[in-house]
């Protein structure tokens, strides 16, 4: 959807004098619109690249993100056809393109860090299914995906990780956002830290959201760890393993796209 099809959307659902403000990029090529409205200031037109996603999303939104408050958007529209939400903006820029002092960082993860225990206990842990099983064939499809971008060593590497995440206990899922990165953290000019784009959201384990961190961030600033591990709680060995486990299935994802070196 262009910029012209977002604010003719964002007329219909919502306000029928919206102002355009900004066209900004998304994830994987798509774009979203900014408008302010008469009601509602600021909001963001946000189109959505599959019925998955947009029904993820507004899932979320309904039903675990009003736990965050003020510290993430709020839904104020949904359209089916085409699928595509309109939300509250919120004041900030990405952390990742901010620049602060070692002491705000800090403040920053453990603000974080508070956010991501709130979602997580947005709704009841679930045992059923099993989840780590899931996990495993998601890892089978990705093999699959990558096909000869990935040796036959890579691969069996992945399987045996995925074989010790199975043979785990039974571990209980919860609400998680699934692409819990500085980039969907909304820095405010008031130092707040508001959480975005549940696109990703649904029920998982919760050491997967950390997956990420622990991996790209966390072993350069142990700092910005020990402040988001403060807030969020301390991690237990089952934790550390499917930490251990994932970020396998993770790097599988993310490179899935690579060249065979």
């Amino acid at each position: 959807m262009n910029s012209a099809d977002l604010l003719q959307l964002c007329r219909r659902l919502l306000d029928t004098d919206a102002v355009p403000v900004a066209w900004h990029p998304g994830h994987a090529g798509t774009h979203v619109l900014r408008a302010t409205t008469a009601m509602d200031g600021e909001v963001i037109v946000k189109p959505h690249r599959s019925h998955e996603r947009h029904t993820q999303e507004v899932h979320a939104y309904r039903r675990w993100v009003p736990a965050l408050g003020d510290r993430a958007p709020r839904l104020l529209a949904t359209a089916d056809d085409p699928p595509a939400i309109v939300i509250t903006a919120v004041p900030g820029a990405p952390l990742n393109q901010r620049r602060l002092d070692p002491e705000a960082e800090q403040d920053a993860y453990r603000q974080a860090g508070r956010l991501l225990k709130t979602l997580h206990v947005a709704g009841p842990p679930r045992l059923e299914p099993d989840w780590t099983a899931w996990l495993a064939q998601r890892a089978e499809y990705w093999i699959h995906q990558a096909g000869d971008h990935i040796t036959p060593d890579a691969r069996a590497e992945v399987r045996a990780h995925m074989r010790a995440l199975q043979d785990l206990a039974a571990l209980p899922a919860v609400p998680c956002h699934l692409d819990f990165m500085p980039r969907n953290m909304i820095y405010g000019d008031d130092g707040i830290v508001r959480l975005i784009d549940f696109e990703h959201s649904r029920y998982d384990l919760p050491a997967r959201d950390l997956v990420r961190l622990a991996t790209r961030i966390w072993p350069i600033r142990p700092d910005l760890r020990d402040g988001f591990l403060h807030e969020y709680g301390q991690l237990s060995a089952a934790d550390h393993e499917v930490l251990e486990h994932c970020a396998y299935l993770d790097a599988l994802t993310r490179h899935r796209q690579q060249p065979r070196r």
